[in-house]
């Protein structure tokens, strides 16, 4: 599975952004998808997750609850995450990842197979 984010860019504190997640070479319209990002010497982080096999369950960590909000196309093989008031310390490079059968969500990066290459958010103030 290959996974393709795009949507980073320079962001202005307190905007809007979505990022967008498309896969190919197999479907994951079944497994748990998420968003997690990384900071430069920091380890990777939990952002949102959502479930597998047509569930609707979605999970936030903390920091973005309220603000960010995962989806997915299921028809278009894309997973999304929408930003709102954007803060400064949400600058991170974004992954969007799938597992590789699992359909529950999970906050471990290590339940998840399937990672993309990152896009990379700045937030201006």
């Amino acid at each position: 599975v290959q996974l393709q984010a795009s949507g980073g860019g320079v962001v202005q504190a307190g905007d809007s952004s979505k990022l967008s997640c498309v896969a190919s070479g197999r479907s994951i319209s079944q497994v748990a998808v998420a968003w997690f990002r990384q900071v430069s010497g920091n380890e990777r982080e939990f952002v949102a997750a959502m479930a597998g096999n047509g569930g609707s369950f979605t999970d936030y960590a903390d920091s973005v609850k309220g603000r960010f909000t995962i989806s997915r196309d299921i028809a278009k093989e894309a997973v999304y995450l929408q930003m709102r008031s954007v803060q400064p310390e949400d600058a991170a490079v974004y992954f969007c990842t799938a597992t590789r059968y699992r359909g529950a969500p999970s906050r471990a990066t290590y339940d998840y197979g399937y990672w993309g290459r990152g896009t990379l958010v700045t937030v201006s103030s």
